[in-house]
């Protein structure tokens, strides 16, 4: 009986992993040169796959990691490295955890210790960029570390210690590490100051943008009255705190949108192509509230999926099950390469559309488009 095959589909640069029993069996991706796919062996059970703007790494439960990417192999750009037999500390090898950003990769390993490999341009290593421009195995960044954030669109990357304070550096051009200093980037790990009490949760960073997502369970007047000092001196930094429960949240290349646990939309970041959907292209250097039809919303919903790209956003919900049509769309949708389209369903029926424009971006097919134009126009009509 032939083994059933997992596909673990990463949409960036036509990455494709195929795992057979938990083992990364095959790896294809279309070379610039010869169109060949590459292949890689890896005999280890797989626990997490990245993909950067640069590199590709896979970590393995043994703690192993294997990358490859433009700065990462001596030999080759094609080749995957076991990068974590390259830290000097030989009893500092076993990787918990790895983060992509876009030129650099990121290893948390079981000593809480936070390490950088790849390019370092704007200082997203933590280290002076015009003395190491980029590091060809892991440097030690910092110790005692419980956490690391940063975006597979980003240069800058943020770093939590098990007492919750936070660090930053990297690219900083639109103040998007909360340092209060709006110059173009950071080279040292710097703390953040001021953020309010509670539990650091989530940090989701895009490519000129970061947000932080807090948990607390108990705010008294002073912490109140911090926050909104706090947010008045962050309005221009493009980091922003908010205090909420989400049940979707996306970062797309320069804006945010995140959809609350009571069904309010909101949205902060760049809307010159109208991306936030508030019916205009002001930029929204604060987060807002974005207006939704009465419509969308006067039914149980049970599913939810938010997709920011460059300068289009996607919003999907529905009171039902997905139909085929909809994992189709979805599919399609979660490329962020065109979208500016909402709809509502019922029964397995898109009833309702709102902002119908669908956009050729990149290599997509003309044809491909038209046909899911025609598909959708012919479930609303």
């Amino acid at each position: 009986m032939k083994n059933k095959l997992n596909k673990f589909h990463q949409e960036i640069f036509s990455t494709i992993f195929l795992f057979k029993n938990g083992k990364a069996i095959e790896y294809l991706k279309e070379n610039d040169s010869n169109q060949n796919p590459s292949k890689i062996q890896i005999e280890e059970n797989i626990q997490k796959v990245t993909v950067g703007g640069q590199d590709e790494a896979i970590l393995t439960i043994e703690g192993n990691v294997f990358a490859k990417g433009y700065d990462i192999s001596f030999t080759s750009r094609k080749e995957f490295t076991n990068i974590s037999s390259l830290i000097e500390d030989t009893n500092d090898r076993i990787i918990e955890d790895i983060i992509s950003g876009y030129e650099s990769i990121y290893l948390l390993t079981s000593n809480q210790n936070a390490y950088g490999i790849s390019r370092n341009r704007y200082g997203q290593l933590g280290f002076d960029s015009k003395t190491l421009n980029k590091a060809r195995k892991p440097i030690l960044m910092m110790k005692n570390v419980s956490k690391i954030f940063s975006g597979n669109n980003s240069n800058h990357v943020f770093l939590l210690n098990s007492n919750q304070e936070l660090f930053s550096c990297g690219d900083n051009f639109y103040g998007q590490l909360g340092l209060g200093k709006k110059i173009t980037y950071i080279d040292k790990l710097t703390k953040i100051q001021n953020i309010p009490k509670g539990k650091i949760i989530d940090i989701q960073c895009g490519a000129a943008l970061s947000i932080i997502f807090i948990h607390v369970e108990l705010l008294n007047l002073m912490d109140l009255i911090n926050m909104k000092i706090l947010m008045n001196l962050l309005k221009s930094n493009h980091l922003y705190l908010k205090i909420m429960i989400f049940l979707d949240i996306s970062v797309g290349n320069s804006h945010t949108l995140i959809l609350t646990s009571n069904l309010k939309l909101i949205g902060f970041g760049d809307n010159g192509s109208g991306e936030l959907g508030t019916g205009d292209k002001e930029n929204q250097s604060i987060p807002i509230q974005i207006e939704l039809p009465k419509l969308r919303f006067n039914e149980n919903i049970s599913n939810y999926h938010i997709s920011c790209g460059t300068g289009n956003s996607f919003i999907y919900y529905s009171p039902l099950s997905f139909s085929n049509l909809e994992e189709d769309l979805i599919k399609l949708f979660r490329r962020k390469e065109f979208c500016d389209i909402s709809f509502k369903t019922k029964n397995g029926e898109i009833i309702e559309a709102h902002k119908l424009i669908l956009k050729y971006r990149l290599n997509q097919n003309q044809n491909e488009i038209e046909k899911l134009q025609e598909i959708i126009s012919n479930k609303i009509n």
